[in-house]
């Protein structure tokens, strides 16, 4: 069994299949292949005169179950880490000022009115546009719709300009007129279907669990040694010498009933099975060969690219008290940054005492020109950032840079139905399974769903072929 790709869904995959494996008492032979000199993708986690610096996702959300089974199981729910819910406000820059999200907002619309119909974020015109999604009826016909257009239609251009893009941004680093609303925000679909009025239906969800509001935030959950841990630990559960680093693979083809990985030396592999847990558009390199219509499918999926900015400081330093996990900036407000966590309040253990952490999120599809900036310019452009909405006028103590270029899968309008096309192309060929960020999910614990059932499909292959 060969597993290609050493992300979060390639180990999820490997040590599924160790699992499986051994619950049904067969032999396994499993080599894992990464082209990178190191496991976990765009996880990476740094310690540094007593900062705790993460280079990617810096934790995952516990609505979603696959992460926190996975943690569980393999020893490490003792190390997770919650966030404090006396700090989950979250701030949205408006005007150039911090202006706090209306509690009870969530994502796209709010679930209280008081709080919203005192906000300042909102002139009175665009909360009396969104109020009329108490009276907007629900969309006919099933075809997918652009998460912009969503927005404008329910809840009214303010709504969507002033905190929708700005907070999709932060997660999709996406534009929400070309983000497909079924693929990646479902729930709204079906708020829509079943209640017509999101607002109608948000307030009846906060009826049945009374104190939840602003939950997206309060759902976030890490290691107390970062991210880096659950690479680690799925790493040291996999046989020894199984994991191969610096191992490029340049394509799969079928040799009889078996399969065949080419490596970039010219030599190559037989399996009977093999899971690409790759970027999509490095998959479709890897199956053009044996399926030209699977490659133009998968090489349809676009992606974007991004960069993380860490800066650290004293605390007396800066004059906002930090009392929120972070900022969002609309791009109506012109500003090269997209977001901002402040992951010494959202977590603990992330700074020294009297200390802060910042990170700062740039790039994403609107604004890639960034990128191309070298380390210093860029942090030079964050801290000016920074500084102004934070009244920050040092340096900072320390400062990273970390670029994830072609790695957030854009999920545009149609996406669903291109996975569907590429499932039913997968399918055809037996002892074969994708998994990773690029079909029905971006986040960690839908990586891992991915890659653990990616294992679940090569070996019900397998036992398929043994009995016939």
């Amino acid at each position: 069994m060969v597993v290609v790709g050493g992300g979060i869904a390639g180990l999820a995959a490997a040590h599924r299949l160790v699992e499986l494996s051994r619950e049904r008492g067969r032999s396994l032979q499993l080599t894992l292949l990464e082209a990178r000199e190191r496991l976990g993708g765009t996880i990476a986690t740094e310690r540094a005169d007593g900062f705790l610096i993460e280079a990617g996702p810096d934790s995952f959300i516990s609505e979603k179950p696959w992460a926190l089974a996975l943690s569980e199981r393999i020893g490490l729910g003792g190390r997770l880490l919650r966030t404090d819910d006396r700090f989950r406000r979250t701030y949205v820059v408006h005007a150039g000022r911090l202006e706090p999200l209306p509690e009870g907002f969530q994502l796209l619309a709010p679930a209280r009115l008081g709080p919203f119909l005192s906000s300042r974020l909102f002139s009175w015109r665009g909360k009396l546009r969104m109020t009329m999604d108490l009276v907007v009826p629900r969309r006919m016909g099933s075809d997918d719709e652009s998460l912009g257009s969503f927005v404008r239609r329910r809840l009214g251009a303010e709504a969507l300009d002033r905190v929708a893009q700005p907070l999709v941004a932060g997660i999709y680093t996406a534009d929400p007129d070309s983000l497909s609303l079924a693929a990646t925000m479902p729930r709204f679909v079906e708020m829509e279907r079943t209640h017509r009025s999101l607002i109608l239906a948000l307030w009846r969800a906060s009826r049945r669990v009374p104190g939840v509001s602003g939950a997206r935030w309060s759902l976030f959950v890490t290691f107390a040694d970062g991210m880096e841990e659950l690479v680690r630990a799925l790493a040291n559960r996999l046989p020894p010498g199984s994991v191969r680093l610096k191992e490029r693979v340049v394509g799969l083809h079928r040799d009889g009933g078996r399969w065949r990985v080419g490596l970039a030396d010219g030599s190559a592999l037989d399996a009977d099975a093999v899971i690409v847990a790759t970027e999509a558009h490095q998959a479709s390199r890897l199956v053009r060969s044996l399926d030209p219509s699977l490659a133009y499918l998968l090489e349809a999926i676009p992606y974007a690219s991004s960069a993380t900015v860490t800066l650290a400081y004293r605390q007396e330093e800066i004059a906002h008290p930090l009392d929120g996990f972070g900022f969002v900036v609309p791009r109506l407000e012109r500003r090269p940054i997209l977001a901002c966590t402040f992951s010494s309040v959202k977590y603990p253990g992330r700074a020294p005492a009297g200390h802060a952490l910042l990170r700062v999120f740039v790039g994403g599809a609107l604004d890639e020109g960034i990128l191309k900036e070298d380390d210093d310019r860029i942090v030079a452009i964050v801290r000016a950032q920074v500084g102004e909405l934070l009244g920050i006028s040092r340096p900072p103590l320390l400062s990273r840079v970390a670029r994830h270029p072609g790695s957030m899968a854009q999920y545009q309008v149609g996406h669903l139905e291109t996975v569907a096309a590429i499932e039913r192309r997968v399918a055809a060929h037996a002892g074969f399974a994708l998994a990773g960020s690029a079909y029905r999910g971006v986040g960690i614990s839908d990586c891992i769903y991915s890659g653990e059932t990616a294992a679940s499909t090569a070996l019900a292959a397998l036992d398929l072929a043994a009995l016939s």
